[in-house]
């Protein structure tokens, strides 16, 4: 497991002044739950705290020791959601856009520039998907932005975004385990397991179900 310290692009980003937010998505493939995009500013180059990683190879227990710290170290940090309707009534590309639209919107500090997991710039919306009157605004389509494939591996402020929404969508999972307990979603997050298909044949999907998706 790589532990990540700032890398040699974001500390370039940092001396030109630029205020530097990263984003990253958690529960995109998931069958049923919410969508959440973590945003975390930095604008100095103060190393993350000690242990920082892929969210995906750090242990649930390590995740939530980190957040705190996370949220001390960043000068600003946000989360924003995109529901399961949402993403039934928008598709998940234009739903991911809007999502990360209200994590940027709930931020205090003002970024000049984005450093994005993946291949796509997911704060514009796709072009080939009409924009209905209910669809809020994108307005961050033309921030200064680079995408990084993997960036939660390479990038700290990455990183640091996806940690701590890994651990508010998990959070949200379990509490919805309590209202729907056959699925198993304290477990499987909301993912397409065996045994969370097996339970939707058996059962029937539930109003966090994406109900467009191939469920069973």
């Amino acid at each position: 497991m790589a532990v990540l310290d700032l890398m040699g692009h974001e500390r370039a980003l940092l001396a030109r002044g630029q205020v530097v937010v990263g984003l990253d998505e958690v529960g995109r493939g998931s069958l049923a739950g919410p969508l959440a995009v973590g945003a975390v500013v930095v604008d100095d180059e103060r190393e993350p705290p000690h242990g920082l990683a892929d969210s995906k190879a750090l242990t649930p227990r390590r995740r939530e020791a980190l957040v705190p710290l996370l949220c001390e170290w960043a000068r600003d940090w946000s989360l924003g959601w995109a529901s399961a309707r949402e993403i039934d009534e928008w598709g998940i590309r234009l739903a991911l856009s809007v999502a990360a639209t209200r994590a940027l919107d709930a931020l205090m500090v003002t970024p000049s520039y984005a450093l994005i997991d993946g291949p796509i710039n997911f704060l514009r919306p796709p072009r080939d998907v009409a924009l209905g009157t209910d669809v809020p605004p994108t307005p961050y389509a033309a921030l200064a932005h680079d995408t990084l494939v993997k960036g939660d591996a390479r990038s700290a402020v990455i990183a640091a975004a996806s940690v701590i929404a890994k651990v508010a969508r998990d959070e949200v999972m379990r509490e919805l385990h309590v209202l729907h307990p056959s699925f198993g979603w304290d477990e499987n997050k909301g993912y397409g397991t065996a045994a969370h298909r097996a339970s939707i044949r058996a059962v029937g999907p539930t109003a966090q179900h994406r109900r467009t998706w191939k469920l069973a």
